[in-house]
């Protein structure tokens, strides 16, 4: 007779390329398991190593490490049985498996089926496919196991209930995009109730590069209703006991609900600031405050990210900064309680320009200067950065970066975007949010006119079209793929579109040599957007 069964779950930051760490991690939730009478406790995918490792995996000394945390990891002897992810090579190629280890024994080691090849993804430039399926028994349960992709098609969950699975653990690495929560549990409900299977789904958290794993592993039952969810956006540990004669789960705590909206922004962008510096080694964060509403949500999140302690921001004013934005800086920069400096960068802008004076003379002031301005900036940051050990923030947004409304090694120059992925009448929206949890943004800076103050009365809308049509038309080019005449029948105006698609397309070269940003969006520039620099494509649009 079936028994019921304990399965406890670890949702844990890793981080990658650090297995020692990791390691340590999955012993901590392995001590945790034992302490709480499970029977088995499940990992995310390829735990040991982080995910994505990237091209780390082409690494003939990765394995020997990997191997001897394995090894380490019999050695514990444990009366709970362990779901580890790690990647292993073989005669064939090299495999993502989900490797089961109870008493110091290998139980068994499922390979991942479907390699998932697009957007993010990229696993088949490095693992061969798995072809066999997988469910083991185990104290009179029988467990099927498949990895991430393999649960978003519903063949491998099919041939898994007709082998006899009784639930099915599930080790994922599913990066986070605003709106993938709802997609997730609509495709994991569906297989569970397409079965009549019990999914037990295992995430990991964290920030990678650009990339943040929210968590938010859940439970499905054979009725495909989600009735357990733990934590999003940190590290959780829970267990549920599973009775297979009655199909009963019941969680050792709370059903934990989602974020939503702005607020599940907000906090995915504080997830990816905190791990990318933490990871990284640094002390801290600094920014440029310009008294805009881009530099000051994004001090927001720093300071929600890193703490007060840990942030300073510079203000850098010139002859074009109105006082308004001074003042707005310094009440942003009190309200948060940072560390706040004014750095004029008046005198070497003037010694830029002496120094040029013989290479521009009989020339008309253009860009070229308003650029001065902007690298004299980024190397004040850059040089505050390398003295004190701290990160730079740049303050770009999505709209601003797509267009190149921007300066290479000016306000580019820094070690992460925070609102690379962020669109600016996101940012809007952003900034109302954080405001209801605390007052730090004036409101004089949502709702003045945004402007780059590189030249005498500039605005934004100088030089683009008005940011919730320029929006409209990204998210139809960028995001959707949409011809030219698409996003015209869409009622935007021809001409309008055609300056926007080419101030794209001719902009790939800065976005290359941008610094990473974190991603919430399903197509951001970078891991998802892989454009040529070197393109004639955007030449049809010219007007």
């Amino acid at each position: 007779m079936s028994l019921a069964m304990r399965i406890a779950i670890a949702q844990n930051n890793y981080t990658v390329g650090d297995i020692q760490r990791n390691l340590e991690l999955i012993k901590s939730s392995v001590k945790q398991a034992e302490l709480d009478n499970a029977d088995i406790v499940v990992f995310s995918e390829l735990s040991l190593c982080g995910y994505p490792p990237e091209d780390l995996l082409l690494r003939p000394d990765l394995y020997t490490i990997i191997d001897n945390a394995v090894e380490d990891l019999l050695a514990l002897d444990s009366q709970v049985a362990m779901v580890i992810g790690h990647p292993i090579k073989e005669a064939e190629g090299l495999f993502n498996v989900a490797t089961v280890i109870h008493r110091g024994q290998l139980l068994v080691q499922y390979k991942k089926q479907l390699l998932p090849n697009y957007s993010v993804f990229d696993e088949k430039r490095y693992f061969e496919s798995g072809s066999e399926d997988c469910v083991f028994e185990f104290k009179g349960l029988k467990l099927g196991l498949l990895v991430c992709e393999d649960l978003w098609y519903p063949e491998p969950t099919a041939r898994v209930k007709a082998l006899g699975a009784d639930i099915l653990l599930s080790p994922n690495a599913s990066p986070y995009c605003y709106g993938k929560g709802t997609l997730r549990s609509a495709e994991m409900g569906s297989r569970a109730r397409e079965n009549e299977l019990p999914i037990v789904y295992v995430n990991q958290i964290g920030g990678q590069d650009e990339l943040i794993f929210d968590g938010c592993s859940a439970v499905y039952n054979e009725e495909g209703q989600r009735i357990f969810q733990m934590a999003e956006m940190a590290e959780d540990f829970a267990y549920i006991d599973f009775d297979p004669k009655t199909g009963a789960i019941k969680p050792s705590k709370p059903y934990l609900n989602q974020f939503h909206g702005e607020e599940e922004i907000w906090q995915a962008l504080v997830l990816g600031v905190r791990d990318y510096a933490h990871k990284n080694g640094f002390k801290g964060a600094l920014l440029g405050l310009s008294g805009g509403i881009d530099s000051a949500v994004t001090l927001a999140v720093a300071v929600d990210a890193l703490g007060k302690e840990n942030v300073n921001a510079v203000m850098m004013p010139f002859r074009y900064t109105a006082s308004m934005s001074i003042e707005d800086a310094e009440e942003e920069a009190k309200a948060l309680g940072i560390e706040f400096d004014v750095i004029s960068i008046e005198p070497m802008y003037e010694a830029f320009m002496s120094q040029l004076s013989h290479q521009f003379k009989d020339t008309e002031a253009d860009l070229t200067e308003q650029n001065i301005q902007a690298r004299c900036r980024g190397t004040l940051l850059m040089a505050l950065s390398n003295k004190f050990g701290r990160l730079v923030l740049t303050t770009g947004n999505k709209s601003e970066v797509a267009v190149g409304y921007c300066t290479l090694y000016g306000d580019m120059a820094g070690g992460l975007d925070v609102l690379k992925d962020v669109s600016k009448t996101m940012v809007y929206r952003l900034a109302r949010y954080r405001n209801t949890v605390s007052q730090v943004i004036p409101e004089r800076v949502i709702t003045r006119p945004p402007s780059a103050e590189l030249a005498p009365d500039q605005k934004d809308e100088d030089n683009l079209p008005p940011y919730d049509i320029l929006d409209a038309i990204l998210e139809a080019y960028v995001e959707q793929d949409k011809s030219l005449d698409d996003i015209i029948a869409l009622g935007h105006d021809e001409e309008v579109v055609r300056r926007v698609i080419r101030l794209v397309d001719i902009n790939e070269h800065k976005r290359r040599q941008a610094p990473p940003g974190i991603r919430i969006t399903q197509r951001a520039f970078g891991r998802d957007r892989r454009y040529p620099i070197t393109s004639g494509f955007g030449r049809q649009f010219k007007s």
